[in-house]
């Protein structure tokens, strides 16, 4: 089993700028992702060249199961507001989304209230630099999937970037998947290294590896963390990868599992 998080920066180039849906493919099909969580992703926004990229996502996977959940209508940086309903879906949307290879019987949505203030972020590019942003609105999307060893949880996230209050939406996460079935898989950017996820969680993580900035990472920002309630279901992490890919500022973290045979299907 592959689990996987990749931080789309909605599909940009960091070497031209540019958006392509064959970029965006390519990369996500490199991967061999089974559940894929994805953060900064766009539908029908005109910098993105109004592209659907999780069905481009889950396409490029071979995946019928998969699901969008809006954070925000409008544009990251310009003119949005809170996503409310699905009458939002007549705007451009950016959110996250969750792909899965294997059926899903529930899906679950919880709203994280993003930082009450502005504070200041990095923003690579071009027209890029140090910003003072109005923190968004973040978004949870957890999955029950019938994956190969029986139910398991999948859910993945994008945390704000402002410290201290990431802290209190991830523990809102947690609280929101503590309901569904062990095993209990965490998959997102956390905007947060490893030792206050770990610290705040009690969760555990299957990869340390530096996921941030893509051309030489530094700082682990992305993860793929598990309860240890049901967690020896999963099995051992037998490898770990961060390939380079051709859009983004993050490298998409991949975790690839071996469960025990005496708990596989048959």
């Amino acid at each position: 089993m592959r689990l996987a998080t990749f931080n789309l920066l909605h599909g940009r180039s960091l070497s031209d700028g540019n958006v392509h849906a064959d970029r965006v493919a390519a990369a996500v099909a490199d991967l061999d992702a089974d559940v894929l969580g994805l953060q900064e992703v766009d539908r029908a926004q005109p910098r993105s060249g109004h592209l659907d990229l999780t069905a481009i996502a889950a396409d490029a996977l071979g995946a019928s199961a998969h699901r969008f959940a809006a954070a925000i209508a409008g544009t990251p940086g310009e003119t949005w507001q809170p996503w409310r309903c699905e009458e939002d879906n007549v705007h451009p949307l950016y959110g996250i989304a969750l792909i899965s290879r294997y059926p899903v019987a529930r899906w679950q949505i919880t709203q994280l209230p993003g930082a009450p203030v502005r504070s200041p972020v990095w923003a690579p590019g071009p027209d890029g630099g140090l910003l003072l942003l109005k923190d968004e609105p973040r978004v949870l999307i957890a999955a029950v999937i019938d994956a190969p060893t029986g139910p398991m949880t999948v859910a993945t996230t994008h945390l704000s970037f402002v410290p201290g209050w990431n802290i209190r939406q991830l523990r809102a996460a947690v609280r929101a998947l503590g309901s569904l079935p062990a095993p209990r898989v965490l998959l997102g950017d956390l905007n947060m290294p490893a030792g206050p996820v770990r610290a705040f969680t009690g969760w555990r993580a299957l990869a340390r590896r530096p996921t941030y900035p893509s051309p030489a990472p530094r700082a682990q920002l992305d993860h793929v963390l598990a309860h240890p309630r049901g967690a020896a279901r999963l099995g051992p992490v037998v490898q770990i990868r961060t390939p380079a890919a051709a859009i983004s500022d993050h490298r998409p973290l991949v975790v690839h599992l071996d469960p025990p045979a005496h708990t596989a299907r048959s």
